[in-house]
This record gives structure tokens, C-alpha cells and sequence, in this order.
């Protein structure tokens, strides 16, 4: 029998498209096991990448990579399961990232569990298509217990209520879809739906007779959405989709530090739109208010319970995008912080963030069961009236198995299993926050809930000057301004360098939400959710990025910029 070792050099074997030929591949092999060889050089080749200690990325450069799939003509003639799985080993999993890494605290990518690769190899394996019951029994059913669980997470109702609807056909306690941003929709959508119902025979709602119809009916002029500027940019996605555009999203400042929605700034904005209304003779729809339990940016949280409040004074849905930090629910100590949630009339979770489940699954979850019904629809062919499947309520139409994953994981794991998991990331998120405070060269800037921190690396003979300069801010307004503009550059050439070090790895983004405000600061991004990070690694990628930060400012720079930059520091003194 042909060995399957991958890397062994062999002849290429020339196969033709045979009918015979093509039935194997849709079959089970001869042998179960030479299946089972194939499952064990796979298995290798997965653990020899997770065992190689280089660096987190590979050193090819992004053009070279680029050259290796950049071959334009579509396979002609079969290839051998083993040749192709040698090239996915030296070109594709050579130069993938490894994100597992215990250094890289970038994103909110991170390890997963070893036993994700059995499971996703068992939905893959079933290819059950989740939009109808007769392409998946059983998984139909567990997609429907897992969004109990989710539900009851989020909202605590009655064991009674929770009895009556984890299997009831009628209805859904929410959906399962392929990531956060279609869970967003999915919130939208209904919300939308619901500002502009049917009514009898005149108007057969929104679903059927669109967004410009439905505004002259009701007698509107715009519709909008309310929601934070740390809101996710699939809000505005949403809207495009919509109907109501990326204006239709309005986007409110939040407070500096906390990145929590300004409620001040939420009711100038109404009062505004409102005068605009008056003006123009038509008011505005305010479909919903959204908040966001976990920012993407900054990790922080809204006042989810006054936010509740607002979306009640205006008559409006009220979503809380819950993507990132409904996980932490887990956790009882975590629930205070998410306060508020449960009021939210949808919420949306992602199980390959704070769950540990690999890329990628979403969910949507309906706070009143009937609300489902806003979604509503049926097809002849696959999803009929009379039918129990689920994708009568889905944006989406064919998904995957996925829900079995994070089904399994909190089986495998448990509550108390997470619970230790978010500890070991909350202290995490602590002794990175006091190593950032702690050293002059560094600047914290937000208050971290939610194991997302923002800080920067700062020039010592800049600290001192700026800080006097942001005494009168107003005053030295365009000295602040000068500072800032060097300390940026200098923080997207650190993290420039951080990534071609390549032993560790955080993200880097642009906040206007600093004691700087308005002013655009570039920050540096750690997410400490990585269950293989350890305290002393922590120090050690603070310490890699000291010495980088100093390289830059100490001998990179060309003489031209240096001298450019101190005679701005000396014009700065002389101000101060």
C-alpha cells in the first residue's frame, strides 16, 4: 500500500477522471484503515505546526505568498489525496498564523480546545444542513437545546417558560447564524419589521411592501438607528443592507476612558433630529437604540439599563449587541457588569470569541418568543407553513452543524470550567494594566472591563512635555495636536517592528475616545483571553515592546526627521 507520509518524495502519479475513480471519492475507503492512516498524518501534520517553534508568523513576504496561489487556470485532471494535502502542508499551513500562540494577544482570535478539531470533524463529516429537518433530525434539535441554554443566559426566565419553548415548533427563542454580523441583521431586520407592521388589507407590512412605502404610509421621514461610535461596523453594514444607509446609522460620542455611550450626547442628537423633523413638516422612526456589551475596540460596556430606558422613551427595539462579552455571562461575577442585558429585546452572542468554538458562529436571540415571527417565511420546496424547521425564522438559508461545537464545549468545559478559564483572564488583564501603569514609557488608555486594553508607548522626553501641555488644553491646543502626531507615528512604526520581531503580537487601532479627544490617538491592542498566556510572558512582551519603542525613537528615525522633531520640542518648551 502506498505510504500517505506527507513530505516523502515520490513520482507523481497521473490519474484520469474516471466514473469509477470519482465513486471513491464519495465513499468510504477500501479499508477503514488506510482511512484511519489518512486521520493519523493528518492529525500529525496539525500537531507538528502547533509544535514548531518558530515564530508566530511565517517570513515570507505577503507578494511571495501571494505568488504561490496565483495560478489562474482552473484544475483540469484529478490529483491524489496525498499531493494535495502535501501542498496544503508547505504552502498553506507553513505560512498560517498561529494564533494559539501564548504571545500573540492580539485579537480575539485565540486557542481553542484540542477536542474542536474531533468535533469539527464529526460535523463535517454529517454535512447536516441546519434549514430544514429533513437535511438535519437530530442536530435541529440540538441547535434548539443550545439556544435555550443561551437564552436562559441571558434573560433567567422561568424553568416553566424555558419547559414549554426549548422544542416548541411554533415558535424560536432565537437563531443560530454563521457570525456576529448576521446576528446583527437578524436583530435589525425584526426591529424594523416591528416599527412598520401590517396593517389589515391597507399596508401588508414592511417585509412585503418595502422601506419607502412603509415610511409614506406611517407618515415618516427617515428611519434611523441609535448606537455608540465603539459601535461594531457591522451596525453600519446592517443599515446599507437595510435600506436606511450608513446616514440611517447615527452614531453617538462616548466618554473618554470608559468608551460608554455619552446618554447626554444620545439626547442632543434626538432633540437635534427632532428640530430637523419639525422643519421639514415629517418626524423620524427611531427603529432601535443599540448597546454594546463588549465593545470591539476597547472591550468596555454601555449602560445597558439606560439605554433600556431611552429605547422605551422613543419607542423604539431595543438590540445590545452582546458579540464579545454575552460569553462572560458564564461567569457570576461578570453578570453585574452586563447588567442590563436582559431588558435588551434582542441580544447578539458569538461563540468563537469568549465560548473558545473556532471561526465561526453567531447567534441571535429573541427576548419575546413571538417576536420570531417577524422573520417568518416559507418556500414551497423546503420550508413549508406546516413544516418544524428552523429556517423558517433564518436570515440565512443553508448553515452548517456549527452549534455542535459550543453544544459540546459547554458539556466538555461546564460553567465552573469557564469560570476559571475567565479568572485566569481576568487577572491577566490586571497584571498587564498595572505593568502599563507602572512604567513611565507607557500610557493607559481605557479603563479595561473586558480583557481588551488600549495603551501606547511615549518617548520619555515627550511624557513630561505633555502632560504640562494637557494642563490648558485649550490653550496649547495645536502644541497637543504636534505631540500627538509624533507619538503616532512613532506607535504605528512600533507595532510595525512588534510584527517583523514576530515573538509576540498585539493589534494596534486609532481612538478619538482618550483624554486627547478629538484627536485620533493610534493605541496598541492586547486581548487577554489566550488560556496559554502566562503573567511572565506578559512582562516579557511589555519589556520587547519598551526596547523596540526606544530603537525607533533613539536610532531609526532619519536626521532630518529628528531634527525636525526637536526643533518642535524646543518651540513646544518655549510655550510651556
Amino acid at each position: 500500500m502506498e505510504s500517505l507520509r506527507l513530505g516523502n518524495k515520490r513520482c507523481p502519479k497521473k490519474l484520469e477522471a474516471t466514473p469509477e475513480y470519482m465513486k471513491k471519492l464519495f465513499i468510504m475507503p477500501d479499508s477503514s484503515d488506510r482511512f484511519v492512516e489518512f486521520g493519523v498524518h493528518l492529525l500529525d501534520m496539525i500537531h507538528d505546526f502547533f509544535k514548531e517553534k518558530k515564530g508566530i508568523h511565517s517570513s515570507i513576504s505577503i507578494n511571495k505568498l501571494g505568488n504561490k496561489f496565483s495560478n489562474i487556470d482552473l484544475p483540469k485532471s484529478p490529483a491524489l489525496v496525498h499531493d494535495v494535502l502535501d501542498d496544503i502542508k508547505n504552502n498553506i499551513i507553513r505560512h498560517s498564523v498561529k494564533v494559539a500562540n501564548p504571545y500573540y494577544i492580539g485579537h480575539m482570535t485565540s486557542a481553542i480546545p484540542y477536542f474542536m478539531i474531533l468535533l469539527e470533524m464529526i460535523s463535517v463529516s454529517l454535512n447536516q444542513n441546519q434549514v430544514k429537518i429533513e437535511s438535519a433530525k437530530a442536530s435541529s434539535f440540538v441547535e434548539r437545546e443550545f439556544i435555550c441554554w443561551m437564552h436562559r443566559l441571558v434573560y433567567r426566565e422561568s424553568s416553566d417558560f424555558y419547559t414549554k419553548n426549548i422544542q416548541n415548533r411554533r415558535i424560536a427563542l432565537g437563531n443560530i447564524t454563521s457570525d456576529g454580523t448576521i446576528a446583527n441583521l437578524t436583530a435589525l431586520m425584526l426591529a424594523m419589521s416591528k416599527a412598520f407592521p401590517p396593517q389589515g388589507n391597507k399596508f401588508k407590512g414592511l417585509k412585503e411592501e418595502g422601506l419607502h412605502t412603509a415610511l409614506n404610509y406611517y407618515g415618516y421621514r427617515q428611519a434611523v438607528i441609535l448606537v455608540s461610535k465603539r459601535g461594531h461596523y457591522s451596525i453600519c453594514k446592517s443599515g446599507t443592507i437595510l435600506g436606511i444607509g450608513k446616514k440611517g446609522v447615527v452614531t453617538i460620542p462616548v466618554h473618554p476612558y470608559t468608551n460608554k455611550i455619552n446618554i447626554d450626547k444620545l439626547w442632543q442628537c434626538v432633540e437635534k433630529i427632532k428640530k430637523e423633523d419639525k422643519k421639514i413638516g415629517l418626524p423620524t422612526k427611531f427603529v432601535a437604540v443599540i448597546g454594546i456589551a463588549g465593545t470591539t475596540e476597547t472591550g468596555n460596556i454601555d449602560d445597558l439599563e439606560a439605554l433600556h430606558d431611552v429605547a422605551l422613551e422613543l419607542g423604539a427595539h431595543y438590540h445590545v449587541d452582546a458579540a464579545w462579552g454575552g460569553g462572560s455571562l458564564l461567569m457570576d461575577s461578570c453578570r453585574n457588569n452586563l447588567k442590563g442585558i436582559e431588558l435588551a429585546d434582542t441580544a447578539s452572542l458569538d461563540s468563537h470569541k469568549l465560548l473558545y468554538a473556532p471561526n465561526s458562529m453567531g447567534m441571535c436571540l429573541f427576548k419575546n418568543v413571538e417576536d420570531s415571527q417577524y422573520l417568518y417565511h416559507t418556500s414551497n420546496y423546503i420550508i413549508r407553513r406546516s413544516s418544524v424547521d428552523q429556517g423558517r425564522f433564518t436570515v440565512e438559508g443553508s448553515r452548517p452543524f456549527a452549534c455542535l461545537k459550543p453544544w459540546a464545549a459547554l458539556k466538555i468545559i461546564g460553567r465552573n470550567g469557564y469560570k476559571l478559564i475567565f479568572e485566569h483572564a481576568k487577572d491577566l488583564q490586571k497584571t498587564f494594566t498595572e505593568l502599563i501603569e507602572k512604567d513611565p514609557l507607557f500610557e493607559l488608555l481605557n479603563i479595561p472591563e473586558l480583557f481588551i486594553i488600549n495603551y501606547r508607548f511615549v518617548p520619555p522626553e515627550l511624557k513630561p512635555i505633555l502632560d504640562e501641555l494637557m494642563e490648558n488644553p485649550k490653550e496649547n491646543s495645536n502644541q497637543i495636536s504636534a505631540v500627538n502626531k509624533m507619538i503616532n507615528y512613532i506607535n504605528v512604526e512600533l507595532h510595525k517592528t512588534i510584527r517583523e520581531h514576530d515573538t509576540s503580537f498585539v493589534s494596534r487601532t486609532r481612538l478619538e475616545s482618550t483624554r486627547y479627544s478629538p484627536r485620533k490617538v493610534v493605541v496598541l491592542r492586547a486581548i487577554t483571553i489566550n488560556p496559554n498566556t502566562e503573567k511572565y510572558m506578559l512582562r516579557k512582551i511589555l519589556n520587547e515592546h519598551r526596547t523596540l519603542g526606544l530603537r525607533i525613537w533613539n536610532d531609526t528615525c532619519l536626521p532630518k526627521t529628528r531634527l525636525n522633531i526637536y526643533n518642535m520640542l524646543n518651540k513646544i518648551k518655549a510655550t510651556v
